[in-house]
């Protein structure tokens, strides 16, 4: 048995050795796996001497043996040479996204647009919340799975768009980190120590310096429920010091009650032929010109 050190090595990150892997590689030669091509063609083109082996027993002397997963050499030490990262599956992800949409992958997949595909996300979406509120892990996982080639799908045919319409995955990404580090000074800057509350005055602020809105409707998705899509606007209405509807009287004493009396309401509707949703739509549609035409208003007021 050759007196080898096994160094693994990662196929998704071929250049990646941590220091553990280096020292392991020191003073030894070096021979690679099948399973390690990536990270031995990267070792010679950086001046190294690489051999080539099928079978690790046919090595006789003193050797760093870069190996990747799955391939092993009994009793031979193992160093772990480059561990992964968490999110390193990502990179599998982008990498089958690419395959499907190249020449020779998936017909299907290599025809939609971004049109052909919102109907998915919005499904897709719908189903994590689902597995979200029966406290399913394993739907979970699947739904968000999902959710992700929706993202990763999205990502890969903005690539493939003109110029001034092009993005990548990696711009999604970047786009994102820099978000979140810019709306949480209090953890990235020097905002200091915030509680809940502090911290949900801040992002409402930096948004409001980042997105200049007009209208507190301004951001806000049309194409949720009408219910959340109403509670959103009274929300951000509220926060603005504009008009909101007036409230209801509340008699229900927990949600659950609440949840009973709606539903008697959409059973009356459906009786009378009405669509339930299609009502609150138009109401919160309503509100919303209402808001854009109070705060148009007071921007005009505060221009004179």
């Amino acid at each position: 048995m050759p007196r080898a050190v096994v160094v693994t090595v990662s196929p998704r990150l071929p250049g990646l050795l941590g220091p553990a892997g280096w020292a392991a590689l020191t003073g030894r030669r070096l021979a690679a796996l099948p399973g390690a091509a990536a990270t031995a063609e990267l070792l010679r083109a950086a001046g190294h001497e690489v051999a080539d082996v099928a079978d690790a027993a046919a090595l006789d002397a003193d050797v760093a043996l870069l190996a990747g997963p799955g391939e092993s050499v009994p009793g031979a030490e193992v160093v772990d040479g480059a561990p992964e990262p968490p999110g390193a599956r990502l990179l599998d992800v982008v990498a089958v996204m690419d395959r499907l949409r190249s020449p020779g992958g998936c017909p299907w997949d290599a025809e939609q647009t971004h049109s052909s595909l919102r109907g998915y996300l919005l499904e897709e979406a719908h189903e994590a919340y689902d597995a979200i509120v029966d406290d399913d892990p394993a739907a979970m996982r699947e739904e968000l799975g999902d959710v992700l080639l929706q993202v990763v799908f999205h990502a890969r045919v903005a690539a493939e768009a003109d110029p001034g319409r092009r993005f990548d995955v990696d711009d999604v990404a970047g786009d994102l980190v820099d978000k979140l580090v810019r709306r949480h000074p209090h953890v990235f800057g020097d905002a200091g120590p915030r509680d809940v509350a502090g911290v949900e005055a801040g992002w409402e602020e930096i948004k409001k310096a980042e997105k200049q809105r007009r209208s507190p409707t301004e951001g806000v998705s049309r194409s949720q429920p009408a219910a959340s899509w109403g509670a959103a606007l009274v929300r951000r209405a509220g926060r603005a010091g504009l008009p909101t509807p007036e409230p209801a009287e509340l008699a229900s004493a927990s949600p659950e009650e609440l949840g009973e009396r709606l539903l008697a309401v959409v059973s009356a509707a459906e009786q009378r032929g009405w669509d339930a949703e299609d009502a609150l739509r138009e109401a919160v549609r309503r509100y919303a010109g209402e808001l854009d035409a109070e705060a148009h208003r007071r921007a005009e007021r505060g221009r004179d």
